[in-house]
């Protein structure tokens, strides 16, 4: 569409639409609200249940706001059918105003869908006073011409919740954006231990820089320090012991959709010990191509 150009809602026409926009729709029970974390995940700005009304409006806000909400998801069910049936429609006045979503469908058996409302002890939201089958039988219906629109549609049939998770970080998702992040964190222990802690590690079991005069005031990040710390016995061993450790579980954790782990390294007053250990561990993941980096919660509070 030309620059400048208007609709015939008389609405002017973006002159560069460089939003991503995604629909995410399809049948209830079938994993929309799967699809909507996954789609955070991978760093979109999810609006669920959005009426199809108000579609084309979401989606200049999400061009005028830039940012994160240039990629947006929208979620619609049948809940929005008060508002507005013609989810086709909607879909079309978006590419007609020069915009290129990305229809997702959400599908899966009826036998599927009835054992899944079944499981939840739920009625389906168009059932009314009959059974699972026609209010199932009436959503199809409605989303028929949506369905035919769809770029993509995903059978849940037989996909269980992760696996409906990769299969869209895969189609919506970098590289970067499914892979493990993983921080870690020095602490001292007189503080408390770190409550989104995934590993906790005990640094106390080496000598204390603290009881050496000329290391007291300096910290685990200088290198004085940091080779008092990993020159002690038993220090190399603790690194790479616990490097082979999240090395190990790294990929598990990814299957499993986690995106964020906390590797807690404590000491007595989180200044020494408990800095040099998690500056020097941080280092070693890295080296193994794991996205990790230090930080040090109780530095300076001495």
């Amino acid at each position: 569409m030309p620059k400048g150009t208007e609709t015939a809602l008389g609405r002017p026409a973006p002159a560069e639409v460089d939003t991503t926009l995604v629909v995410v729709t399809g049948l209830s029970g079938g994993g929309r609200s799967t699809v909507a974390r996954a789609l955070e995940n991978v760093g979109y700005y999810v609006v669920d249940n959005l009426p199809q009304a108000l579609m084309l409006d979401m989606a200049e806000l999400a061009l005028k706001a830039g940012g994160a909400a240039r990629r947006t998801a929208m979620v619609l069910d049948v809940r929005s059918r008060a508002f507005s049936t013609d989810l086709a429609g909607a879909i079309r006045e978006l590419r007609e105003r020069g915009f290129q979503p990305r229809v997702v469908f959400v599908d899966a058996d009826d036998e599927v869908l009835i054992r899944r409302f079944e499981s939840v002890r739920r009625s389906h939201p168009l059932q009314g006073d009959g059974r699972l089958a026609d209010g199932i039988a009436v959503e199809r219906a409605l989303l028929e011409e949506a369905r035919d629109q769809a770029d993509v549609i995903i059978d849940t049939s037989h996909l269980n919740v992760n696996q409906l998770r990769r299969r869209v970080e895969e189609l919506f998702g970098g590289e970067d954006s499914r892979r493990l992040r993983i921080t870690v964190l020095s602490f001292g222990f007189k503080y408390g231990l770190p409550p989104d802690a995934d590993f906790v590690m005990d640094a106390r079991f080496l000598p204390n820089p603290y009881w050496v005069s000329e290391l007291r005031e300096h910290t685990g990040r200088e290198e004085a320090v940091s080779a008092y710390v990993l020159g002690q016995e038993g220090a190399e061993a603790f690194v790479t012991g616990y490097a082979d450790l999240v090395n190990a579980t790294t990929a598990g954790f990814e299957r499993e959709g986690k995106r964020y782990l906390t590797v807690a390294v404590g000491c007595t007053g989180g200044k020494h010990r408990s800095v040099a250990i998690a500056e020097e561990l941080a280092a070693r993941l890295r080296q193994s191509g794991i996205a990790a980096h230090a930080q040090h919660r109780d530095l300076g509070r001495e």
